[in-house]
């Protein structure tokens, strides 16, 4: 995988990268558009159009790509929890330290040895 300068690209450039993708993804499956589009619940103009980099909705691209078992690409917009330093800190202020016994009856030790 080649590094890309996704920041530098126009909006059409990404779009037709996408559509190089998905249509490099359905080349290596064997699959013709006709094939994908009707798994896929869409026309095969639309497909077409997806593939040419052209405006498709979000929902036709999962549709594809979920067709395609390439939904994994999402895995990218995962989101993560950012805790700050802060916050952080109190969580460790109020940390137990140490185990007690307080809420336990109170029993008599019991000598391993005896």
């Amino acid at each position: 995988m080649s590094y890309k300068n996704w920041n530098a690209m126009s909006d059409q450039a990404l779009a037709s990268h996408i559509g190089a993708f998905v249509k490099t993804k359905r080349m290596e499956q064997n699959k013709t558009q006709a094939i994908l589009a009707f798994e896929a619940g869409i026309s095969r103009s639309t497909l077409s159009l997806l593939e040419r980099g052209e405006t498709v909705t979000v929902a036709t691209l999962i549709q594809v790509l979920r067709v395609l078992d390439e939904l994994t690409v999402l895995d990218i917009f995962t989101i993560e929890p950012i805790i700050s330093p802060m916050a952080l800190a109190k969580m460790e202020k109020y940390k137990r330290q140490r185990a007690s016994n307080k809420n336990q009856k109170a029993s008599p030790k019991a000598n391993p040895n005896a």
